[in-house]
C-alpha cells in the first residue's frame, strides 16, 4: 500500500533519516516511536507528501486516501460539532453518514446537545476530539495519529482503543501510552541514530526483541574485535620482518576488507539527577472526617471519613464521574466541603498538580527563570538539565511562558514541584503530554521522592510503577485496596488493566453518614478557669514538643548530610584506590545507620505527641 524506499532526510543541519527503508500493508497497525527530535513528525510529513526526501522515494498506491491528525491543534471552519464530524456533507448524503457519525461522538464522549454547537466554541481539547471523529467517519486507508489519547477522558480512551481494534484500515500512530500500544499494535517502527527498525509485535515484544538484538550485536562485536585484534597483533609483529612482510601485507589488507561490525549504539539513559527532599510530615498527613460534598443538588460525597499517613503512594480509580478528581480537590483544600473536617497533619507542606496549572507561572519570566525561582533556589545546571528531560532543550529555555502551549505550561508547573518538592503531593494526569523518554524521567524522580504521593493517571505503566496502593472510588463509596495495581486487579478479577481502572465494584458499601455532635449545656465560670489552665499546659506541653522535634530534625539532616557525603564519596574511583580511606569510610557509614534509624524512631514518637496536643488544643 506504502513503500518508504532508501529514503535520507536532513533538517537544520542534522541527519533524522540515513537510508532507510520500510512499507505498510493494508490493515496493518503500527506504532512509531523514538526519542523527541528523532523525527516522527518529519516522518509524517514525507508520508503526507507535505515534505519531499533528500534522497529515495515515497511511493504509494493510486487512489489511496490518507486522514491526519496532529498532536495539538487543527484548523477549523465555522460549522457545527455535528457538521465538522461529517465533513461538511451535503443534504444529500448527510442521512447515509450522520448516524455514524452521531455514534463516534458519543464515544468521544459529547452529548447529543453538543451536536448542533458551533465547534469554535469548543475548548482546544474538544476540538482535537471533533477533528478525531471526522477522521473515523471518513475511514481513510491510512490514518496518520500523533498522540491521539493526549485529549481523551479515561472511558474516551478505552472506546477509542476498542474501535481501533476493528479499524478496517491500516493505521500508524505516535504514542506514549504503552497500554495503548500494546492493545493495538502488530509492529513497532523505531526512529533512532538516524535509522528505522522494524520489529513484530505490540510494545512489550518489542522491549524484548530489542534487548535480545542488542545482545546478540554486543556478542558479535565483541567477538570480532578479538579476531581483529589478533590478525593485527600477528601483522604487527611480523611486518618488520622479511620473510614474512608480504604475508603480513596481505594480512593487512584482508582486515581492511572485512565488513566491520559496528559497536551497538545504547539509547539515551534517563535523566537521573538529585532534587531537594521535602520537609519530614507527621504520621498522619490528612484526616477528612463526615465530609459532605455536592455540585448544587447533586450529591458526591455523604459522611466522607478519610485518613492518608505518611510515605503512602495512592492511585485513584474509578468510572468517569464517581469522585476522584473532586476528592483530589478535596485533599488538596481547592474545594471545600459543605459540613464535616480536613485536617492537614504535622509540619505537612501540600502542592497540587492539576491538569491545568498555568495560572501559577509568571508569564513574563522565561521557562529557565520560572525554574530557577524557587525557594530552594535550584542552580542553573539542574535547571537544565530537569528541563531537558521534560523536552525544553536548547533555546527552548529562553522561551518566555506567555508563549508556551498549554502541554507545555503544564510540563513547566512539573519541573517547578520537583525541584521543590512538597511532602504531600497531589497529581491529576501528570503523564500528559511527556513522551516515554519524560515519563521514565518522571518515575526516576518520583522513585527518589520521600513524601506521600496521591495520583489520578490513565498510564498504566506509570500506575504499575508508582502505586503502593489503590483506591476505588464509586458514587461516593471509596474501597481501599492494601496493595499495589496488581493486587487490585487480582481482588477484583480485572479482565483488562486499562478497563479496571473505571470498573464499578457492585460489592462496595456506602460510607456511613456521622451525626452532628449534641450542643453542650452553658459552661460555669469555674469551668471555663479550668479549661483555660489546661489549655495553657498543652500549649506549653506542644511547644516543648515541637522544640524536641526541631532538635531532632536538626540532628537528623546533619546525619543524612554526613550519609550522602560518604555514599558519594565511596562512588568516587579515588577512593577505591585508598585501601584505608576506603575501609574507614564504610565503617563511619555503617555506624551512622543505627544512629540514624534511632534518631527517627525518636523523631516519630516527638511527631505524634505534637500532633495529639495539637489536637488536644483544637
Amino acid at each position: 500500500m506504502l513503500s518508504v524506499s532508501n529514503v535520507s532526510k536532513t533538517y537544520a543541519g542534522r541527519t533524522l533519516f540515513s537510508n532507510v527503508s520500510f512499507h505498510i500493508n493494508r490493515g496493518e497497525k503500527i506504532g512509531l516511536i523514538g526519542p523527541n527530535g528523532a523525527g516522527k513528525s518529519t516522518l509524517f510529513s514525507l508520508l503526507l507528501q507535505e515534505s519531499t526526501p533528500d534522497d529515495g522515494r515515497v511511493m504509494m498506491e493510486r487512489g489511496i486516501t490518507f486522514g491526519f491528525l496532529p498532536q495539538e491543534s487543527a484548523p477549523i471552519d465555522d460549522v457545527t460539532v455535528l457538521e465538522l464530524a461529517t465533513g461538511h456533507l451535503d443534504e444529500n448524503h448527510r442521512w447515509e453518514v450522520e448516524p455514524k457519525a452521531k455514534r463516534i461522538l458519543s464515544g468521544l464522549a459529547f452529548r447529543e446537545s453538543d451536536f448542533e454547537r458551533n465547534a469554535r466554541t469548543l475548548s482546544g481539547g474538544w476540538v482535537m476530539r471533533a477533528h478525531l471523529a471526522r477522521l473515523l467517519v471518513q475511514e481513510p486507508d491510512l490514518l496518520l495519529l500523533d498522540e491521539p489519547t493526549n485529549h481523551l477522558d479515561l472511558e474516551s480512551l478505552i472506546w477509542f482503543q476498542n474501535y481501533l481494534q476493528g479499524y478496517p484500515g491500516a493505521i500508524l500512530m505516535i504514542s506514549h501510552d504503552r497500554e495503548f500500544l500494546n492493545a493495538l499494535c502488530d509492529s513497532i517502527l523505531e526512529i533512532a541514530h538516524s535509522k528505522i527498525t522494524r520489529y513484530t509485535g505490540n510494545y512489550d515484544d518489542y522491549l524484548r526483541e530489542k534487548a535480545a538484538r542488542m545482545e546478540q550485536l554486543q556478542g558479535a562485536y565483541e567477538n570480532q574485535q578479538r579476531e581483529l585484534a589478533k590478525m593485527q597483533a600477528w601483522v604487527d609483529k611480523f611486518k618488520a620482518k622479511a620473510n614474512f612482510a608480504s604475508r603480513a601485507q596481505d594480512k593487512a589488507k584482508m582486515i581492511d576488507r572485512i565488513e566491520k561490525i559496528e559497536a551497538p549504539v545504547a539509547d539515551a539513559k534517563t535523566v537521573k539527577f538529585r532534587f531537594p527532599q521535602p520537609p519530614r510530615s507527621g504520621q498522619r498527613v490528612i484526616r477528612m472526617t463526615g465530609v459532605d460534598f455536592a455540585y448544587g443538588q447533586t450529591p458526591v460525597y455523604n459522611g466522607l471519613d478519610l485518613e492518608m499517613e505518611r510515605g503512602q503512594r495512592t492511585v485513584l480509580v474509578g468510572p468517569n464521574g464517581a469522585g476522584k478528581s473532586t476528592l483530589l480537590k478535596l485533599l488538596a483544600g481547592a474545594l471545600t466541603p459543605q459540613a464535616g473536617n480536613r485536617e492537614l497533619g504535622h509540619n505537612v507542606k501540600l502542592g497540587y498538580f492539576a491538569q491545568y496549572r498555568g495560572d501559577v507561572l509568571n508569564m513574563r519570566h522565561t521557562v529557565l527563570q520560572s525554574a530557577m525561582d524557587l525557594p530552594s533556589r535550584p542552580g542553573e545546571n539542574l535547571c537544565r538539565t530537569l528541563l531537558g528531560s521534560f523536552l525544553f532543550h536548547g533555546d527552548d529555555v529562553f522561551k518566555p511562558v506567555g508563549v508556551l502551549s498549554g502541554g507545555e505550561k503544564s510540563r513547566l508547573v512539573l519541573v517547578r514541584l520537583l525541584l521543590d518538592p512538597p511532602n504531600f503531593l497531589l497529581m491529576d494526569e501528570p503523564t500528559t503530554h511527556l513522551d516515554m523518554g519524560s515519563i521514565d524521567a518522571l518515575i526516576n524522580a518520583l522513585d527518589q521522592y520521600e513524601g506521600t504521593l496521591v495520583f489520578i493517571s490513565h498510564d498504566v505503566h506509570f500506575i504499575r510503577q508508582m502505586a503502593k496502593n489503590v483506591l476505588h472510588v464509586s458514587a461516593g463509596v471509596i474501597t481501599p485496596y492494601a496493595g499495589d495495581y496488581q493486587y487490585y486487579l487480582d481482588k477484583t478479577k480485572a479482565g483488562s488493566a486499562r478497563e479496571a481502572l473505571t470498573a464499578t465494584l457492585h460489592n462496595a458499601q456506602p460510607v456511613a453518614y456521622t451525626a452532628p455532635a449534641v450542643r453542650e449545656p452553658p459552661k460555669s465560670k469555674e469551668q471555663k478557669r479550668l479549661e483555660a489552665e489546661a489549655r495553657n499546659a498543652r500549649s506549653k506541653a506542644k511547644k516543648d514538643a515541637e522544640q524536641r522535634v526541631a532538635k531532632i530534625e536538626a540532628d537528623l539532616a546533619t546525619l543524612d548530610k554526613r550519609k550522602h557525603e560518604i555514599v558519594e564519596l565511596l562512588q568516587d574511583q579515588a577512593t577505591y584506590a585508598d585501601a584505608v580511606k576506603f575501609r574507614d569510610l564504610s565503617a563511619e557509614l555503617e555506624a551512622l545507620e543505627p544512629k540514624i534509624a534511632k534518631l527517627t524512631t525518636e523523631w516519630e514518637k516527638a511527631a505524634e505527641e505534637v500532633e495529639k496536643l495539637a489536637a488536644a488544643s483544637a
